[in-house]
């Protein structure tokens, strides 16, 4: 939740053809009631997630044309746009309970309306329906982005959690699944610290000056949800505010100075990444690459310490692939929504346990599609 991604994105042809040129790329903060809403989202009563779902769609849309001002366009000259939305719930199969669902906010037709543009929107839904994990939703991406490479990469993702895509030459060979935590324990313990006047740990700054809490990592370490074997995929419900509660409870107890909290919660990441590798990518596959997106690579002392547990396979940011750390998750769901409107069926059943593969996404007709 540290804002919104829209990533301009030139796309030509689709499936394996797919061609991707990112033309350029803004974040757009959340506003106060929205950041506000979104953080006590789980005690929220059905009036005020109906009034957030619709509030979202408007920040979305707001971001959208953030993002043509900076790059001198008109919404005329888009045809499409994307959006994953923000996961508010997500109870996937693998967790074992009678029903499995996910629910992602911001209002698809609040932003079509707003635009005037086609959208494409709640991807997660259709995989689930088919008893699909509804996640990690990107590897059909990194799949088209990387496979030309011509070698075994990961592509590490690290947003609020982190997932991983083992991506080899054959779509058939793709293994993804969510690691673990990413930076969302990290962010909500800085918010809690500063008083809600910080969003997250800026360049790890607080984590750099503390130490590794041996005891509190082992213990974090334990989390069955590392057991489960792929696919499998988690959230907030697991990694949020309720581990938060407890884990800050401990500097505001003076048991661990805050740097330590969050040096350790730096290392929990970094562990769990390594550690799910090791368990259930290595034994796939000879893996000398790991390219990484997402907010995890801003971090300094995060991408340091994951580039030393990774050593000697090399470690590098998707941006040397013509990829913006930063943009990648954006860039993922353009080529989705182009994916969509095409009819191509884009959700890895091998990765997400679905039964079928199916077209993913609900589509909001816009004022540019004429003769409808």
């Amino acid at each position: 939740m540290d804002g919104i991604d829209a990533a301009l994105v030139r796309v030509c042809g689709s499936g394996e053809n797919t061609e991707v040129r990112i033309e350029d790329f803004v974040c757009r903060e959340y506003s106060d009631v929205a950041k506000k809403l979104l953080l006590s989202a789980g005690s929220l009563n059905a009036g005020s997630l109906s009034d957030l779902n619709f509030l979202l769609g408007q920040e979305f849309a707001a971001a959208v044309f953030d993002l043509l001002r900076k790059a001198g366009m008109k919404t005329t000259d888009v045809d499409l746009v994307g959006t994953h939305g923000q996961t508010i719930f997500h109870n996937p199969p693998s967790l074992g309970g009678n029903i499995s669902s996910t629910l992602q906010l911001g209002e698809t037709d609040v932003i079509c309306e707003a635009t005037g543009v086609t959208t494409v929107g709640d991807f997660r839904t259709r995989d689930m329906a088919a008893g699909g994990e509804g996640a990690p939703l990107i590897p059909y991406v990194d799949y088209l982005l990387f496979s030309r490479i011509g070698k075994n990469i990961i592509a590490q993702n690290i947003g609020g959690i982190s997932n991983c895509t083992l991506v080899t030459g054959e779509f058939g060979e793709l293994l993804a699944f969510d690691t673990g935590p990413g930076n969302s324990l990290i962010d909500s313990v800085a918010h809690l610290a500063s008083g809600g006047k910080k969003s997250f740990d800026e360049d790890g700054a607080i984590a750099k000056q503390g130490s590794v809490k041996e005891d509190l990592l082992r213990s974090l370490m334990k989390n069955p949800y590392f057991d489960i074997k792929p696919p499998k995929s988690t959230g907030r419900e697991l990694f949020g505010e309720e581990m938060v509660t407890r884990l800050f409870l401990l500097t505001e107890k003076k048991d661990i100075p805050l740097p330590d909290l969050l040096r350790t919660l730096v290392e929990f990441t970094v562990c769990s990444i390594v550690s799910a590798y090791e368990r259930f990518v290595y034994p796939h596959a000879d893996v000398g690459e790991v390219i990484l997106s997402g907010g995890g690579a801003q971090n300094p002392v995060m991408v340091t310490r994951l580039r030393e547990k990774l050593a000697p396979r090399r470690l590098c940011l998707s941006g040397e692939y013509g990829i913006p750390a930063d943009a990648k998750e954006a860039v993922g769901f353009a080529v989705l929504a182009n994916e969509t409107v095409c009819g191509n069926r884009a959700n890895a059943p091998g990765v997400t346990g679905a039964r079928d593969a199916t077209i993913l996404g609900k589509i909001s007709i816009g004022k540019n599609i004429v003769n409808v």
